[in-house]
């Protein structure tokens, strides 16, 4: 899948992209690295992220996931916001400890109208995954809505 499609966004400028499509909340993820059919992105640590025992919370996991493939699906598709998932199936590995969470992809699909990502998750420098997810998104027929006439 990797020399299937080019990479048509940089690790940065998809960061950048992720924060603004959510200017009212952004929870620090950061894409670090973005090569053809995968990238790295990791969630810095936070209090935010806890649940009672001193583990990281299930929903910020999933937000991980579903994070990272959209951050797999833009770099092979372009800055197109209206991609949206369609499906998300996860399973929990083990018992994440606190720490940063890194996420690496690998595009598994990519046509013009979906993206089937597969996503593993790391917590700080272990290199076992704490959870895997695969990740379907949905890329729109037309890259962004026309503007309304006025």
């Amino acid at each position: 899948m990797a020399d299937d499609h080019p990479v048509l966004m940089g690790a940065a400028e998809i960061t950048d992209f992720i924060r603004g499509s959510f200017p009212g909340h952004d929870p620090g993820h950061v894409v670090e690295e973005v090569t053809p059919g995968r990238t790295v992105v990791r969630l810095p640590a936070s209090y935010a992220m806890l649940r009672p025992g001193g583990t990281i919370s299930g929903p910020t996991l999933m937000a991980m996931a579903d994070t990272a493939a959209w951050a797999a699906t833009l770099a092979e598709i372009g800055p197109v916001a209206l991609s949206v998932t369609s499906h998300l199936s996860i399973h929990f590995l083990r018992k994440p400890r606190p720490g940063d969470l890194v996420a690496t992809t690998e595009v598994l699909r990519r046509g013009r109208r979906q993206a089937v990502v597969e996503v593993r998750i790391r917590s700080g420098d272990d290199p076992d995954p704490v959870a895997s997810a695969t990740v379907t998104y949905a890329i729109p027929s037309s890259p962004e809505p026309p503007a309304p006439a006025s």
